[in-house]
């Protein structure tokens, strides 16, 4: 939501979905969105139960791990899409473990909460 808010102030007319399985989360959510004018859809579901949404930038915080995500983003990405994923201090083994069963082309930003963390920006999302 917060990035929501954030994004709102440079582009007004863009919709965001939040994907929250926890009915006090997702009513929490619809309330600020309301509150706050933000163009948003709460979406009340486990993100494996909600069909895909062609989105074209994805993120999930603190989730599942690297490999998971990727099918997560596999799913619901449009074509051309990108995944933006926050990951801790363990996050090139994550890589090198998702890259087992997957293919993508990913950036790594550092962290600005944690030195040890990064921001991945993955797109070109395949399966091996």
């Amino acid at each position: 939501m917060v990035a929501a808010i954030l994004a709102a102030e440079e582009r007004p007319h863009q919709h965001v979905t939040l994907v929250e399985s926890d009915q006090r989360k997702a009513a929490f959510l619809a309330t600020v969105a309301r509150e706050t004018g933000v163009s948003a859809t709460v979406i009340s579901k486990r993100i494996e139960d909600v069909e895909p949404l062609g989105v074209d930038i994805l993120s999930a915080r603190a989730l599942a791990p690297l490999t998971q995500l990727l099918e997560y983003a596999h799913r619901h990405l449009a074509s051309g899409g990108v995944a933006l994923f926050p990951k801790g201090a363990a996050w090139r083994e994550e890589v090198q473990v998702a890259l087992e069963s997957w293919r993508f082309s990913y950036e790594n930003k550092a962290s600005v909460t944690d030195p040890a963390a990064t921001v991945l920006t993955i797109g070109g999302i395949s399966r091996v």
